[in-house]
């Protein structure tokens, strides 16, 4: 499904990193309906919660989704596997659209501009079985943005268990 309206993305610098944390309370909304999180007394979640993404990180790369130039959501890519600790694979660390453009192509359209974001490099992106939805939009996106090519694992680490898949960008060339 292509998205109803055009969608970008744009790193996230200073002056932006605001934007990032007001919508990463959104997302941890989102997040309260699977895992026990409770907002304080001032009616926002802890900042502790968004504490490693305040600042900027060499590993760790933070983007603001845009539809039609209004804000949608964001997606955080750090270049290190989560599940084996290599240097260069790029891990979907966070996700988030905002429901208002779920389901309306938004959703993949942003992932597959992150991806190619990073030609050539290895992918891992975890989702936890908790989270049934998240599975089935990431399978459908990365079937096709691999053409199928790629191949999905099991991960317990003890903070989280679920699948992942793992893939390589196949370039039309290929």
């Amino acid at each position: 499904m292509e998205p109803d309206c055009p969608v970008s993305l744009a790193a996230v610098t200073e002056s932006s990193r605001p934007a990032l944390a007001n919508l990463f309370q959104l997302y941890v909304y989102d997040w309260s309906e699977l895992l026990p999180l409770d907002v304080r007394s001032d009616g926002r979640f802890p900042d502790e919660l968004f504490a490693k993404y305040a600042t900027e990180d060499a590993e760790r790369h933070a983007f603001l989704v845009y539809a039609d130039a209004r804000l949608a959501g964001f997606a955080i890519v750090a270049e290190r596997s989560r599940l084996t600790g290599e240097a260069g694979v790029c891990d979907m660390e966070e996700f988030f659209v905002m429901r208002r453009h779920r389901g309306r192509g938004l959703g993949r359209a942003a992932a597959v501009a992150t991806f190619d974001r990073f030609p050539d490099r290895r992918w891992e992106v975890r989702q936890r079985d908790d989270n049934p939805a998240a599975t089935a939009f990431w399978r459908k996106v990365i079937d096709g943005y691999t053409a199928g090519h790629y191949q999905e694992l099991r991960w317990n680490d003890g903070t989280w268990v679920g699948p992942v898949q793992t893939f390589r960008r196949v370039s039309p060339a290929d």
